[in-house]
C-alpha cells in the first residue's frame, strides 16, 4: 500500500481526525450552498410536494 508510507511522516492520530473534519466541512458547505441557491430544496425539507406539470391541450 503506497499510502501507508504517509504515516511515517504524519501520525494517524493527527491525520485521520483532520481528514474527517475536512470531509464534514465540505459536506456541510455543499448542503448550505444548495439550501441558499435553490428554491425547491427548502420546500422539500418542509414536506411540500412538487406541483404536477399541467397537461398540454389536445391538438384538434
Amino acid at each position: 500500500m503506497n499510502e501507508g508510507r504517509m504515516f511515517l511522516y504524519v501520525s494517524p492520530n493527527v491525520l485521520l481526525p483532520l481528514l474527517f473534519v475536512i470531509m464534514v466541512l465540505t459536506s456541510l458547505s455543499v448542503h448550505y450552498s444548495i439550501l441558499t441557491n435553490t428554491t425547491w430544496f427548502a420546500d422539500f425539507f418542509q414536506g411540500s410536494a412538487a406541483a404536477a406539470p399541467a397537461e398540454p391541450a389536445a391538438a384538434e
